[in-house]
C-alpha cells in the first residue's frame, strides 16, 4: 500500500476493516485480501440486527476465509443515540441522522481494538467523495490519528476493476457471500440501533412516493393497530431513565421505544436534505425509538426551560445536530456546546405519557418535573387573573390574560 493510497501507510502494514457486511465493505475487504494484505474484518455489533444476526454474518465472512473479529458496541451506539435525544440533535427536515451518528460510534469503538491486532490502518467501504468519507477521515484524525486510512473509491485501479455496483454484487457473489439484505446494484441501507437510511435509484426521482419503499424495522401508519397504545418515560436531567416506570439502561430504553413506535407506524421522515459538499440528496429514515424518546423530551423541555434556556438551547441543537451530519463531533466546538447543553438541561427531569396511533405521537400527561421553571394559572386563581404557581415574587401587576 503506497503513501498515496492510505495517508503514510506502507504494505507491510495490517488493515482494520470497519466491515458493514455491505456490499462496498466486502468487496473492499475481498479486494484487498486478494492483492496480498494482511486485513482483519471488525464485525461491529452496533444493533444493525440481533445479535445472532450480526454473529452469523461474521460467520459467514469466517467461512469465506477472512480474517473477522466481532465487536459489541451497542451500548456506545445507545449512549450516542441518548445524546442525539438529549440535545435534539435532528437534521434537514427533523430526521434523526443515525448514520453520522454511528460513524463517531464506529471509530471511537473500533480504533483500539483495531491497535490491540496491531493494525496501522483504518479501512472503510464508503462511497468516494461521500459524506461518510469525510466523516471516518475526521473521526480517525480526531480519535486515532496514529492511524491511516484506506479510502477505496478514490483509487484508480479499484475504480477501473469495479466500475459500477453491478461489477461488485458479480465479485461478491463469486466469492460466494451475499451483500447484506436489502443491499443490491441499485438499492443501499445503513443501519444501526438508532434507525435505518434507504437510498435507491428510484428515491434519486423526486416523483417516487415513500411508499416504493419496504420498511425493515417499522409499520406503515395505516397497518399499525387500530387501538390507541401508551407510553411513559422517565427522564432524569435529559436522560431517559426508566420505561413504564422500570428502570432501564440506554440500551435497554432505545430497544423498548423502538418496538413500541415502530409497531405504531411512529418512524418516517423523507428528507431531501444539504449534504456536506454543498448538493443535496434524498434519502428515507426510519428511527422509531428516537422519534418517540425525541418528542417526549421535547415535551418536557417546554415544561421545564425558561424562555432564555429555550432560545439558547434551540441554537445548541442546531450546532450539534451539523457536527453530528459533518463529522466534527468531537472537535472544541461540538464538546462546549455539550457541555452549555447539559446545563441548559440540567432540571428537566419528569415522567412523559403520550399515546400512540397510527403514525402519531400525542400528548397525555407530563408529572414529577418539580419546579424547575415558574408556571402561572388563570383559571385556578379565579379565571380573571394570572397567578404564579410557586413564585415567591408577587405577579406584576396589570398584566393581561389572553
Amino acid at each position: 500500500m503506497t503513501d498515496s493510497a492510505a495517508h503514510g501507510a506502507t504494505r507491510d502494514m495490517r488493515v482494520g476493516m470497519c466491515q458493514s457486511g455491505g456490499l462496498s465493505a466486502l468487496t473492499v475487504a475481498l479486494w484487498l485480501t486478494e492483492q496480498g494484505y494482511d486485513v482483519v474484518n471488525f464485525v461491529a455489533d452496533i444493533g444493525q440486527a440481533s445479535p445472532g444476526e450480526v454473529a452469523s454474518r461474521a460467520g459467514a465472512l469466517e467461512a469465506a476465509g477472512l480474517a473477522v473479529e466481532l465487536v459489541d458496541l451497542r451500548a456506545e451506539m445507545a449512549e450516542t443515540c441518548f445524546d442525539l435525544v438529549r440535545y435534539q440533535a435532528s437534521y434537514d427536515g427533523g430526521y434523526w441522522n443515525t448514520t453520522g451518528a454511528a460513524r463517531a460510534v464506529l471509530v471511537a469503538g473500533l480504533s483500539p481494538v483495531m491497535r490491540a491486532r496491531g493494525c496501522g490502518v483504518l479501512a472503510h467501504g464508503c462511497v468516494g467523495g461521500g459524506n461518510d468519507q469525510r466523516r471516518f477521515d475526521r473521526y480517525t484524525r480526531a480519535l486515532a490519528p496514529d492511524l491511516a486510512t484506506f479510502v477505496p473509491w478514490t483509487r484508480p485501479e479499484m475504480l477501473e476493476r469495479f466500475p459500477s455496483r453491478a461489477a461488485m454484487v458479480e465479485y461478491v457473489t463469486t466469492a460466494g457471500l451475499d451483500a447484506e439484505a436489502g443491499a443490491d446494484a441499485s438499492y443501499s441501507i445503513d443501519a444501526n440501533l438508532g434507525g435505518i437510511s434507504h437510498e435507491h435509484e428510484h428515491l434519486e426521482d423526486l416523483t417516487t412516493p415513500v411508499t416504493f419503499l419496504r420498511p425493515l424495522r417499522s409499520a406503515w401508519p395505516q397497518d399499525a393497530p387500530d387501538a390507541v397504545e401508551k407510553f411513559a418515560v422517565t427522564f432524569e436531567h435529559g436522560r431517559a431513565v426508566a420505561v413504564g416506570g422500570a428502570a432501564a439502561s440506554p440500551l435497554e430504553c432505545m430497544l423498548a421505544a423502538g418496538e413500541v413506535a415502530a409497531r405504531n407506524g411512529v418512524w418516517l421522515r423523507n428528507v431531501v436534505e444539504n449534504r456536506i459538499a454543498g448538493t443535496k440528496c434524498r434519502g428515507v429514515y426510519e428511527a422509531p425509538a428516537l422519534e418517540l424518546l425525541g418528542r417526549c423530551a421535547s415535551e418536557l423541555y417546554q415544561v421545564t426551560l425558561d424562555e432564555r434556556s429555550q432560545a439558547l438551547f434551540a441554537e445548541l441543537s442546531r450546532l450539534l445536530a451539523r457536527h453530528v451530519y459533518e463529522g466534527r463531533y468531537f472537535e472544541p466546538s461540538a464538546r462546549a456546546a455539550r457541555l452549555a447543553a447539559d446545563a441548559v438541561t440540567e432540571a428537566a427531569s419528569g415522567t412523559v405519557e403520550v399515546d400512540l396511533y397510527k403514525g402519531n405521537v400525542t400528548f397525555h400527561s407530563v408529572h414529577g418535573y418539580g419546579d424547575a421553571a415558574v408556571r402561572e394559572r388563570r383559571f385556578g386563581a379565579g379565571g380573571h387573573r394570572w397567578e404564579a404557581e410557586a413564585d415567591p415574587e408577587p405577579v406584576a401587576a396589570g398584566r393581561e390574560g389572553r
